[in-house]
């Protein structure tokens, strides 16, 4: 009988659960599970990340590769998965360094099943054997076992080790619901197991020793662009678990904290949305639902949501809205937007009914009187709801307990809250809610006047949180950049912001951007969101600035996150949750977790500056002329990549060449139907040509750049269009035979 089938074939065999190197038959239930034992500690691990030393390398969303390394008492073994199919995979393990004699350690593969199923191993065979209701798994390894024994779970498994050793034939069975095929290093210093699912027990032993001889991982591109997109991809795929409690896949904000059987913080899983949305539309979208599960009642997501606690009584700054129009727009899937818009829209809201304790239209942090949370109904779970719980600039933030809030207009939510009626507007034009658009559009104009008169600081020429009846406060985060973000600054702030910005006094230096200014006395704390970087802040002002049109200070702070990102990544495959925005370390304190979702978005920029989906200009290619290559990811046109080679920009849509541009420059709003092309011409530098290419030598029925009639060269496998520096902001329209 299936237990779970609410995730795709291909990627039932998966990570799933809380032993990184554990391939998992999500829809069966079966398990194989790798585990070492050293005799010199006479220690047995069972490869647990907060426990044990691991170090995550590549892994697909889907589980077809799955790479990592493991060290116990000096010794690593590096593993590597495969999957030749759906229902099979192939993982080997290799020895990198011993420090102990081979004999007296061990590699053990252990075969089980949730629901206590007996493993059967036929040595005759040298196959291991389990049956779930009418299906079969085999699992069968590249040489036999030196010895195979039976456990009722893994801890006893490991119990036997501590124990007994090593050098012990008490455990011995051939059936157990636990079954450890042993190898040691002295015999086996390198070696390979498979397991398959089939409808018989023949098929399914011949497609596990068939699957023995499945291909090695090919490499990854190494171009930083490639490299970056490949990132994104493991910092995802590792973080991809079950949620056994809930019956649902997700994407955790990191598989290594350990609180409770699930844990979503509502903003955190917003991003893990829509990095996933690289990659696989069904995880974003699953992400996405994991999100609105936390909506309550009274209209507002809850902060956090976990098996321990949910803060019902407080929410996070709600970007849903953006990341769900941004996965709208690589997609094209339009029920993304009606999966998302009702929680959404009442979420709007809840924050001008619930967080507006003057009535005057700007938001002040909050915490409601509703359910029983921690920290409810005091400053600290206020705070929460920036996400930005111990910022210098809630320092001077008094909690009010008669409007349960704090005393301040904190400028970062404020804007988050105008640029979600933004997009609210935009999605509810989409879906033809053509008055509710208008409600929407109206509150994030007056909200952009608000923030632009009453929260910028006109004495130090910069926006700040501020005392609802009184001053500025005198810390000032990256969030003074968000109003670039709403489109609230005015030209003139605009080029204050920007001189602070570039200050190396305040925002700039080798490593952008701390959250508490580098003169500022909380700086020097060094915690948590007292000095260090954020990558989710990083990302959010670069796409303010990107909005803005401020390319350059955008691509340098894109160059700068990727090289603070790559510092720790490429060494010791550190994805943090922030970092030290001094030296760019990520462990250098306690309260950062190594490998966590946001961290994805330092890459993200990176390989934005290449291919984006631009929340306002939609599917945008920039050719920098410099070589480099990106892909594939999602599109609404089919699976994308991009490359640069000779000064060219091609971009191929399922593997099909569909588009060059040999100018340096960038195509916004690019629209690539079979036969139709649409798009806008920005930034172009010198003269050069788009081609489009193509199966067919049918000329276009139709060629206009803005609206002038342009001509088709024919070139070989398609058409070129001129263009020239003259053409800034053209749009250009192909049209060809159906």
């Amino acid at each position: 009988m299936l237990k779970h089938t609410n995730v795709s074939t291909a990627r039932a065999w998966n990570s799933w659960f809380d032993r990184p190197g554990e391939m998992v038959f999500l829809p069966l239930g079966l398990r194989v599970t790798p585990l070492l034992y050293s005799s010199r500690l006479r220690q047995c691990i069972k490869l647990e990340p907060r426990s044990d030393t691991l170090r995550l390398g590549r892994h697909s969303i889907d589980g077809s590769l799955i790479e990592f390394e493991a060290d116990l008492a000096g010794t690593t073994l590096a593993f590597a998965t495969t999957k030749p199919n759906p229902f099979a995979f192939r993982s080997t393990w290799s020895t990198k360094t011993s420090a102990e004699w081979g004999l007296r350690f061990w590699v053990n593969i252990a075969i089980s099943a949730e629901d206590g199923t007996q493993a059967s191993f036929d040595p005759s065979q040298n196959i291991t054997l389990l049956k779930s209701g009418d299906r079969f798994t085999a699992i069968a390894t590249e040489h036999p076992p030196a010895q195979v024994t039976g456990h009722a779970t893994l801890d006893d498994l490991c119990q036997d080790y501590q124990t007994n050793g090593y050098f012990s034939r008490d455990s011995r069975a051939t059936t157990a619901p636990v079954l450890a095929l042993r190898f040691n290093l002295e015999m086996m210093r390198s070696g390979s197991y498979a397991a398959a699912v089939a409808d018989s027990a023949p098929r399914a032993i011949a497609a596990a020793k068939a699957a023995l001889t499945a291909q090695q991982p090919i490499p990854d591109a190494t171009t930083p662009h490639a490299e970056s997109l490949s990132a994104i991809r493991d910092i995802v795929g590792w973080n991809t678990i079950w949620d056994a409690t809930n019956n649902r896949p997700y994407t955790a904000v990191t598989r290594i904290w350990n609180l409770g059987t699930y844990a979503v913080w509502h903003n955190d899983q917003t991003y893990a949305a829509l990095l996933s949305g690289l990659f696989d539309t069904e995880l974003a979208r699953e992400n996405l639902a994991t999100t609105l599960s936390a909506a309550t009642p009274q209209g507002n997501f809850a902060c956090i949501s976990t098996s321990r606690d949910t803060w019902v009584d407080r929410s996070q700054p709600p970007l849903g809205s953006l990341i769900a129009w941004q996965l709208y727009q690589r997609s094209g899937e339009r029920s993304i937007l009606e999966q998302c818009y009702p929680a959404m829209a009442r979420n709007q809201l809840w924050w001008r009914e619930m967080r507006d304790p003057d009535g005057t239209g700007l938001i002040s942090c909050g915490t409601s009187d509703v359910g029983e949370a921690l920290y409810k109904g005091t400053a600290f779970g206020a705070r929460n709801e920036t996400g930005m719980d111990n910022s210098a600039t809630h320092d001077e933030a008094i909690y009010d307990p008669e409007t349960r809030s704090l005393s301040t207009w904190d400028l970062g939510l404020n804007c988050v809250v105008a640029l979600d009626a933004e997009m609210l507007a935009l999605i509810a034009e989409a879906l033809g809610h053509t008055d509710e658009a208008a409600e929407f559009d109206a509150l994030a104009t007056s909200h952009r006047a608000l923030i632009q008169t009453h929260l910028w600081d006109e004495t130090r020429q910069i926006f700040a949180n501020r005392q609802r009846h009184g001053e500025f406060v005198r810390s000032i985060s990256p969030t003074s950049f968000y109003p670039l973000l709403c489109n609230a600054a005015t030209p003139e702030q605009t080029a204050h912001l920007l001189r602070h910005l570039a200050d190396p006094t305040t925002f700039a230096g080798k490593y952008p951007l701390p959250n508490a200014t580098r003169d500022d006395p909380a700086f020097a704390d060094n915690v948590y969101w007292r000095g260090r970087i954020w990558p989710n802040v990083n990302y959010l002002v670069w796409l303010a600035l990107r909005r803005t049109g401020h390319y350059p200070e955008a691509s340098l702070l894109a160059e700068q996150s990727l090289n603070l990102f790559l510092q720790n990544w490429r060494t010791h495959r550190i994805a943090a949750e922030n970092y030290n925005a001094t030296t760019g370390e990520a462990m250098d304190q306690g309260d950062t977790d190594p490998f966590y979702i946001w961290a994805g978005l330092l890459p993200l920029m990176a390989v934005s500056e290449l291919v984006d989906i631009d929340p306002w200009h939609g599917l945008t290619l920039t050719n920098t002329a410099q070589p480099t290559q990106c892909g594939p990811m999602v599109s609404a046109f089919g699976q994308l990549s991009v490359s640069i080679e000779n000064a060219t920009l091609t971009a191929t849509l399922n593997a099909r060449p569909a588009l060059s541009i040999s100018f340096p420059g960038t195509l916004t709003g690019l629209q690539l139907h079979p036969n139709r092309l649409t798009t806008t011409l920005h930034r172009v530098n010198a003269a050069g040509q788009i081609i489009l290419h193509r199966r067919t030598t049918d000329a276009p029925l139709a060629a206009h750049l803005n609206g002038e009639v342009i001509r088709a060269t024919p070139v070989s496998g398609g058409f070129a269009f001129d263009v020239t520096p003259d053409n800034q902001g053209a749009k250009l329209d192909v049209i060809f035979p159906q």
